[in-house]
């Protein structure tokens, strides 16, 4: 959280110049004049940015979506690259002047006329540089970049580490993971000035930061005590004093004490608080809140801020049973909360334009009905725009550490470099109320057993110590998961089936099997289906020769995501999303069209079954986070919305299926199907309901019941033959409005025609499928 927002600065975003050379081990004098001379191809560049994007807005490569085209920068992974400007500013001897680069990717040196200011090893963080009596007026940066493919050669990578095929490199090298290739992402190992940079010039004394955090809340939320934790460079002088003052919405607070040192904490109550609530549970209030450092009644310094008056809490045991005697649920201000949502994975695979993508995505989670994400830990850890837009959505964030589906290295060096990332994270991020868990890492604990040895995860200092201790010292309020899934001591010895939060990936077959159905969690945090984009999508990322067929093709191989050519990486993605379809309706369609609406068929009646199996076993099962909301890049996937923005059926679907109040039925059992009222509220909901065939009009169902209140309610009973092959409509009219759903009644194979002439009967199908 940029907590001096408004304050003036000097933006060093823009225009730059680029040098680059294939060759990683090429010098050249880190100043212009020498850059320019160098005969090393030089090419005007933006920044933000990426070096690949840069080559294509130079003509120098395609669009590297399209096609096989991305393979064309696997050869720039060992360029080095020089990037330089020009910017006015002065020296001012009276406050410090602080260069700050929000994002470099990844080794870098940088110079500031002539001077080596220091050098950068994480793409993850911001770098600060204090230039006191550096700058001259006319001055003249440069950004040395070694490449991190070769770099990572010079670490030992030993027989216990592990990652996935293409990962290796990534294990000792702080970038997101997933730019090495991923079964989702492609193989995109970029360099660049990825993230804003700036200059800033701040009072000699001056707060470092603050952070105001919720001790308690009082019954009824009558009152709350809070904690104003700060630190900054306060002389060791008498007359200096603390003070703070908020609002929100007619309710307003004012605290004030001496500081007596460079750090401290002023404790105080508020009465009658307004209280930050996750979406559906009311509203996410917000107080905009002013830290002020002052000397005999002087203001010196001022950070500003946004807090939600809040506790988050998380109940779980090491394992749960058949009979469901465990738990993994949040409580939000002491009350049980039910999440639904999806997790959040890159934006793009060149992390320049994120920012450009995160106000639709976040549109889209709003569209959704979503309460809740989980942020990825292959990813990058988000902007302060995509946080403050969930603070003021009252979408809660599970937030991992950039870790996943590895053994990383223990060695104290790693140890202390994840420790220096995992604090300014925090720190950057800790005030947002929306962010309700931190997480160590993304199925690393479970990666400790794919090497075939069975290692004990519970050794991983990295999550077991170094980020425990960093989160005990910055963020002490937060409940911390170590993995997801997290695999303790007694869960090791029980085995993956007894975890009460986990991934449910298993073979992807038939969304109804047992698989899913047997399940034990009571928190699925992934789950997916893939779900084929629209013919207008692979238009615009196939070439037109490789449109179909999907076998025997390269350019879907690649798009599924199986990130090297040549090399099975995750070549069984393609042949699962058509097994998939095969499962569902008897065959596979033979042209590119049907196949696509087949396959978007498939996914939406999955993901839609997925979220009811959870929701109508409310509170034996506490939240489901779908995989996955948006694609990072155009391609086959469990996304429910492509790259271009188009939504697959699967969105409208699930968009149904995440209502507030939801009727539904359970599964087949003893001739019969339980209809259920869920209900996400606080409050009992009377309903007037009707369940009847599309085809025939027979009405299964009808009449009026209560919905209680946060429950998952049976309110009738609907008879069922396993020879039945149909489809209900379910529809309701409750103090909300009215709500519509489906169901699909039966055994595959369907008929592919009929479905879909069934669920337009039944009013499911968008006009037209974006």
């Amino acid at each position: 959280m940029d907590m001096r927002r408004g304050q003036p600065l000097h933006d060093l975003s823009g225009e730059w110049s680029l040098v680059y050379t294939l060759d990683p081990e090429a010098t050249v004098e880190p100043t212009a004049d020498a850059l320019g001379a160098s005969g090393l191809p030089l090419i005007p560049a933006r920044v933000p940015g990426n070096f690949e994007l840069d080559l294509v807005a130079n003509g120098i490569e395609p669009e590297p979506f399209v096609g096989m085209s991305i393979t064309r920068f696997f050869r720039y992974e060992n360029a080095r690259l020089w990037y330089f400007r020009r910017f006015e500013a002065e020296d001012r001897p009276e406050r410090d002047s602080l260069l700050t680069f929000e994002g470099l990717d990844c080794f870098a040196d940088v110079y500031l006329n002539g001077c080596l200011l220091g050098s950068t090893a994480n793409m993850l963080v911001e770098h600060t540089f204090c230039v006191n009596g550096l700058l001259r007026g006319d001055n003249e940066l440069v950004v040395a970049i070694r490449p991190a493919v070769p770099e990572a050669g010079a670490y030992p990578h030993a027989p216990g580490l592990a990652a996935q095929p293409t990962g290796f490199e990534g294990l000792w090298v702080r970038k997101a993971p997933h730019t090495y290739g991923w079964d989702i992402m492609p193989r995109a190992v970029s360099a660049g000035i990825w993230r804003p940079v700036s200059l800033r010039c701040l009072p000699r004394a001056r707060l470092e930061w603050a952070y105001l955090d919720t001790l308690s809340i009082g019954p009824d939320g009558s009152y709350a005590d809070m904690a104003l934790s700060y630190q900054g460079r306060i002389p060791n002088e008498p007359g200096w004093q603390m003070a703070a003052e908020g609002a929100c919405d007619g309710s307003r607070f004012e605290t004030r004490a001496p500081a007596l040192s460079c750090a401290g904490v002023l404790r105080f109550r508020i009465e009658k608080p307004k209280l930050w609530w996750p979406r559906g549970r009311g509203e996410p209030a917000l107080y905009e809140v002013r830290v002020r450092l002052s000397r005999d009644g002087e203001e010196v310094d001022a950070l500003s801020l946004s807090a939600g008056i809040r506790t988050v809490g998380l109940d779980r045991t090491s394992t749960t049973d058949s009979q469901g005697r465990g738990e993994f649920c949040f409580r939000v201000n002491g009350e049980r909360f039910f999440a639904l949502g999806t997790n959040w994975v890159p934006l793009d695979a060149y992390h320049s334009r994120d920012i450009e993508r995160v106000d639709r995505a976040v549109g889209l989670l709003d569209e959704a009905g979503c309460n809740m994400v989980r942020c990825w830990g292959g990813n990058v850890y988000e902007s302060d725009r995509f946080y403050d837009l969930l603070d003021r959505r009252g979408v809660l964030v599970w937030q991992d550490f950039a870790m996943a589906c590895a053994v990383y290295p223990q060695a104290p060096s790693f140890q202390a470099a994840l420790g220096e990332e995992a604090r300014k994270v925090v720190r950057r991020l800790r005030q947002h109320a929306c962010i309700a868990l931190w997480a160590g890492d993304n199925e690393c604990d479970m990666a400790y057993g794919w090497s075939g040895r069975a290692r004990d995860p519970n050794e991983n200092a990295l999550t077991r110590c170094v980020l425990p201790q960093v989160l005990r010292d910055e963020d002490p309020s937060r409940p911390y998961l170590p993995s997801s899934p997290y695999i303790d001591r007694e869960a090791f010895v029980a085995g993956e089936r007894w975890l009460p939060e986990n991934h449910l990936w298993g073979p992807r077959d038939y969304f109804r099997s047992a698989y899913y159905a047997e399940s034990l969690c009571h928190f699925a945090s992934e789950v997916g289906y893939h779900g084929c984009p629209s013919p207008e999508s692979l238009r615009q990322f196939l070439s037109p020769d490789r449109l179909w067929p999907y076998t025997d093709n390269p350019e879907w191989l690649l798009h599924a995501t199986s990130p090297v050519p040549g090399v099975n990486a995750y070549d069984y993605r393609v042949a699962l999303m058509a097994n998939q379809v095969r499962e569902m309706f008897g065959e596979t369609p033979d042209n590119l069209e049907a196949f696509s609406w087949a396959s978007q068929a498939c996914q939406a009646e999955a993901k839609k079954h997925f979220v009811e199996l959870f929701r109508g076993a409310k509170w034996r099962r506490t939240g489901i986070l779908w995989w996955n909301l948006i694609d990072g890049w155009p391609q086959f996937s469990d996304a429910v919305v492509d790259y271009y923005g188009r939504r697959k059926l699967a969105f409208h679907f699930l968009r149904t299926a995440q209502q507030p109040l939801l009727l539904m039925l359970r599964e087949p059992a003893a001739w019969g199907q339980d209809l259920v009222a869920c209900n996400d509220t606080r409050e009992d909901l009377p309903v007037a309901y009707s369940v009847r065939d599309v085809d025939t009009g027979e009405a299964m169902a009808g009449g009026e019941a209560l919905a209680r209140a946060d429950s998952a309610t049976t309110i009738a009973r609907v008879a069922h033959l396993a020879s039945w092959r149909r489809m209900y409509a379910i529809a309701w009219t409750s103090p909300l409005g009215q709500g519509r759903s489906h169901y699909l009644c039966g055994h595959p194979p369907f008929d592919v025609s009929e479905y879909r002439r069934w669920i337009e009967a039944a009013g499911m199908l968008p006009q037209p499928v974006d």
